[in-house]
């Protein structure tokens, strides 16, 4: 079978255009298939969706072979690779992501940032790091506890104002994260221990136990935290950013006596 790959643009033509710069392929060679037209989302800001096509590379003849090594070399992202190259060649590509987020980028993260919050509290600095494909601001000062909010909701929806506008005027995809006084720290802690708590009772009462009103990231750290326990399962249930999260206990059937 043909490899293919998979490339992202604003619209079909840039991805299409985007595959032929990478793969040096003629536009009129170029196979493909669409996978998702894309979306300019709401006031080109809200919701947009880059377009994604899957492109058939042609078979190559043993002649080849040394292409094909070169096109591998340079996109090592791939995943025909052996655990230890992919290990070793992950870091390389986490800094080069890092080194690859432009300075204006973070300065229109970090600017739109404090703009936000000077209209909420007073005398907040904000730093930031850089990791892989993310940009992580931290906030100190301030009045924490109503930029937090309750659960954190005005703290999340900050965080997804900044990215939206940040991804609005980048080509690449650039997730940003916003930490405040070591919030995200101490939510995570705090949360993993609910959800040992939780699962315990669970699996003692037999009956499914609710967490109520969360966000994805919450829930994403439930799940995670609760993974390699066999005895549960858990499901986040509902509609909308908020939603509950189950914990099930696994039903336990009785072995059958022998006759």
């Amino acid at each position: 079978m043909s490899p293919r790959l998979e490339f992202e643009g604003k619209d079909v033509e840039k991805a299409s255009q985007k595959a032929c710069e990478e793969l040096k392929i003629p536009k009129e060679k170029l196979k493909y298939d669409v996978i998702s037209y894309g979306a300019t989302g709401i006031f080109g800001l809200v919701g947009i969706k880059k377009a994604k096509i899957r492109v058939t590379l042609p078979d190559l003849t043993p002649e080849d072979n040394t292409e094909e090594r070169d096109f591998e070399h340079n996109n090592k992202s791939k995943k025909h690779v052996t655990e230890v190259e992919r290990s070793t060649e992950q870091a390389r590509l986490d800094d080069k992501a890092i080194a690859s987020i432009p300075d204006e980028s973070v300065n229109l993260g970090k600017n739109v940032l404090q703009q936000i919050i000077d209209l909420i509290t007073i005398d907040a600095e904000i730093s930031f790091e850089k990791k892989s494909d993310q940009i992580l601001f931290c906030i100190k000062g301030g009045n924490a506890a109503i930029l937090i909010g309750k659960q954190g909701q005005t703290l999340e929806a900050m965080q997804y104002l900044v990215e939206k506008i940040v991804n609005k005027h980048s080509e690449q995809r650039i997730r940003i994260q916003i930490d405040i006084e070591g919030y995200l720290e101490k939510r995570q802690n705090n949360l993993k221990r609910l959800a040992g708590r939780l699962a315990e009772k669970a699996k003692r009462s037999g009956k499914p136990i609710t967490i109520g009103q969360m966000n994805a990231h919450d829930r994403r750290i439930v799940h995670l935290a609760l993974r390699d326990d066999s005895g549960i399962r858990t499901q986040s249930v509902g509609d909308g950013f908020l939603k509950k999260l189950l914990i099930f206990p696994k039903k336990k059937y009785p072995r059958k006596r022998k006759t």
